[in-house]
């Protein structure tokens, strides 16, 4: 008797256990989040023309997977964005930049939330230059950080707000060759979406 009931206990502390390890698998290793995003670029111009890239707001969408429930791998996307180079206020031409970014995350956890910071690497392909009088390189790698929150909205559905730092920027020069210095554009982008994880 007092061996059934021993194993009763065990069979339930282990039905018990299993329905909590497949609680914290429930959600998946994977997270798909679909932002807003603004781009607010920092427009550092050392060639003395005063170069600045207009703002602008662009969907973005990233995919994570967490290799356990702290530490997890993005990679952001988005598809290239065209921007208005201005010299002294003054319209020059446009360009296109699409700047996949690959970021390592923590996620810590708090009541009703779960805050994450990432660090990272930029790749940013500068394309359609049409910039007549000027040639600019065409790509850039740079570093990227990340700060953000997931906050439970439905059952592994999730309200996100992010703000990354991204560093990129471009030689400028004339269509001699003549190298003019380093146009850094550097942007802040600030991300409002939905997060859902599987």
């Amino acid at each position: 008797m007092k061996h059934t009931t021993l194993l009763k206990m065990l069979v339930g502390v282990a039905a018990l256990s299993g329905a909590a390890a497949f609680a914290q698998m429930d959600e998946g290793p994977w997270m798909v989040r679909l932002r807003a995003a603004h781009i607010n670029s920092s427009n550092t111009d050392a060639t003395g023309n005063g170069l600045t890239v207009n703002n602008r707001t662009v969907p973005e969408l990233d995919v994570s997977y967490f290799f356990n429930r702290h530490v997890a791998l993005e990679l952001m996307m988005m598809a290239p964005q065209e921007h208005t180079l201005y010299s002294q206020g003054v319209r020059l031409g446009t360009l296109e930049q699409a700047p996949p970014t690959l970021l390592l995350q923590y996620h810590f956890e708090a009541p009703g939330f779960r805050p994450y910071v990432g660090l990272g690497l930029n790749y940013t392909q500068f394309s359609a230059v049409r910039v007549p009088g000027f040639e600019l390189d065409k790509s850039s790698f740079g570093a990227a950080l990340q700060v953000g929150v997931d906050i439970p909205v439905a059952r592994n559905l999730y309200l996100n707000l992010d703000l990354k730092k991204l560093y990129m920027g471009t030689d400028v020069y004339q269509t001699n060759g003549l190298n003019l210095g380093a146009f850094k554009i550097d942007p802040v982008l600030f991300g409002l979406g939905l997060g859902l994880r599987f």
